[in-house]
């Protein structure tokens, strides 16, 4: 009798030692998986954080940039139709000082390398005013420029290009005045460097090495941004 009272009891102290061990596995169970949930949450919360404040900042910049696009709406339309254009002349004639606003800036500091069209325009420029050019050559490095503006497209900012060349011309003393006067007063910047004349009074030959400018255009890079 009392070895089945012991029986008893040890089969009822291993029934509650494995009911312990069960529990306290559940509870260590619900304890990690409560940790790690929890590290989950707040991993996930602060991404969310991030993502939240990343789309609100690209709203406000993007409403700002819809402002700025109207103002300069609003500011070219008042550029371009101004009665007189910036150098004294009529909008919609085709004398020496006419045109648009739009296209005299263009014409002063044009967007792209292209020196072939810089030597035409130089070229009619001088046959215009009688000084029909003897030769305009300088070095056509288009190759090489597009090849560092590619490297550099990302850049913020573009700055004036040079585009040396040099224009030989051979007139008379009167009309080499209104030549060095035709290249002062060009829509489009010209700095002399050198100036070279050779002859007597009555024929004279100019020499001369200029640097005109170009503007690259400014592209906008449109990019993604990864939220971590």
């Amino acid at each position: 009798m009392p070895q089945k009272r012991l029986s008893t009891k040890k089969i009822a102290i291993d029934k509650a030692y494995a009911t312990i061990v069960i529990a306290v596995s559940i509870s260590a169970f619900i304890a990690v998986f409560s940790l790690v949930a929890s590290k989950a949450l707040l991993s996930q919360r602060s991404y969310q954080s991030k993502v939240i404040g990343a789309k609100k900042l690209a709203l406000q910049t993007l409403e700002n940039n819809l402002v700025a696009a109207d103002e300069l709406a609003v500011s070219y339309q008042e550029f371009t139709g101004a009665t007189t254009n910036i150098l004294g002349g009529n909008p919609f004639g085709d004398a020496e000082k006419d045109g648009d606003n739009a296209r005299i800036v263009l014409d002063a500091l044009p967007s792209k390398y292209d020196f072939p069209a810089l030597t035409t325009s130089i070229d009619k420029l001088l046959r215009d005013q009688g000084l029909p050019p003897s030769s305009i050559t300088g070095t056509d490095d288009e190759v090489s420029y597009s090849a560092s503006a590619g490297a550099s497209s990302g850049s913020s900012g573009t700055s004036p290009v040079e585009m040396p060349f040099s224009v030989e011309v051979t007139t008379g003393s009167t009309k080499g005045k209104a030549l060095l006067r035709l290249f002062e007063r060009s829509i489009r910047p010209i700095d002399i460097q050198m100036l070279n004349i050779e002859g007597s009074d009555n024929k004279l030959k100019f020499n001369i090495n200029a640097i005109t400018y170009f503007q690259p255009e400014k592209k906008v890079n449109v990019t993604t941004k990864a939220v971590q």
